[in-house]
């Protein structure tokens, strides 16, 4: 099944399940999966083929906290937070505001949708972020920790990979993470209509997608491609959760879509 295929499944299932009269418009649909799994493409596909649907699509990685922020953090929490990616390097208060924004757009009141251009690993300013003058009817909001719950204590002090047991050795770090996702990042989710999952079969593909993606970024000489030592590191910040979110969501999203190594879809289970 082809990426476009599957947008427009998604999209026939959505318009016939009924919406409940909690929920206004818009509609928030979110897309979970690991680094590499192909939420951005799914998301694109969704927007374009939204026939019937006003739609747009916003990612997680669009409301980082500028550099600046993140340098404050990783002097005042931890160090590692000067690194982008886990629970607590977001600005949900951003996104909040952006979601509000959106259900209320107008020419006069247009929502701003946030840019974060990862090549200088900041937040583009404001006047380059896309105008939207009318509410939409769907929102596709992707990220790869969405959804994604707490761990329970328990799991927390013993290190899960060198990068914990040599930078993070008393677990502060982890710790700080877990406290986000148990907060403002479990309220977000409250917020989620639908949520998707694309569940990759394993972590140890999340490498080799990566490493894909660095490569097509390489051969186009793009300023944020990695090196394979950098690019190990940075997917070391991103193991705990990623594991941890392979064995928790497959029961918490409503639409689980199993992926091979090769991303080619096995099967589609709903809750519903």
């Amino acid at each position: 099944m082809d990426v476009d295929a599957l947008a427009e499944r998604l999209l026939l299932d959505l318009a016939s399940t009924p919406h409940p009269s909690r929920r206004s418009t818009p509609f928030l649909l979110g897309i979970s999966g690991v680094q590499g799994s192909g939420k951005s493409t799914l998301a694109a596909a969704l927007v374009q083929q939204a026939r019937n649907f006003d739609a747009v699509a916003l990612s997680l990685d669009d409301v980082y906290f500028t550099r600046g922020e993140r340098q404050a953090l990783a002097r005042h929490v931890h160090p590692l937070f000067a690194t982008r990616g886990v629970p607590g390097t977001h600005d949900l208060a951003l996104l909040h505001a952006t979601l509000d924004a959106l259900a209320t757009a107008s020419p006069m009141a247009p929502a701003l949708l946030p840019r974060f251009d990862k090549g200088q690993d900041d937040r583009l300013p404001s006047h380059q972020w896309p105008r939207i003058e009318t509410p939409p009817r769907l929102i596709v909001l992707e990220g790869w920790c969405l959804g994604v719950p707490p761990q329970a204590d328990s799991a927390l002090p013993a290190p899960i990979n060198a990068l914990e047991r040599d930078e993070d050795p008393h677990g502060q770090w982890r710790g700080h993470v877990n406290a986000q996702l148990a907060g403002s990042y479990a309220d977000l989710w409250q917020r989620i209509d639908r949520l998707v999952l694309l569940q990759a079969p394993s972590f140890e593909v999340v490498t080799r997608w990566r490493e894909e993606q660095e490569t097509a970024l390489r051969r186009r000489a793009a300023p944020q491609a990695m090196d394979a030592g950098t690019l190990q590191r940075f997917i070391a910040h991103y193991e705990r959760l990623s594991r941890h979110a392979l064995a928790c969501l497959p029961a918490l999203a409503d639409v689980t879509i199993a992926l091979d190594a090769e991303r080619r879809v096995q099967h589609i289970a709903s809750s519903a």
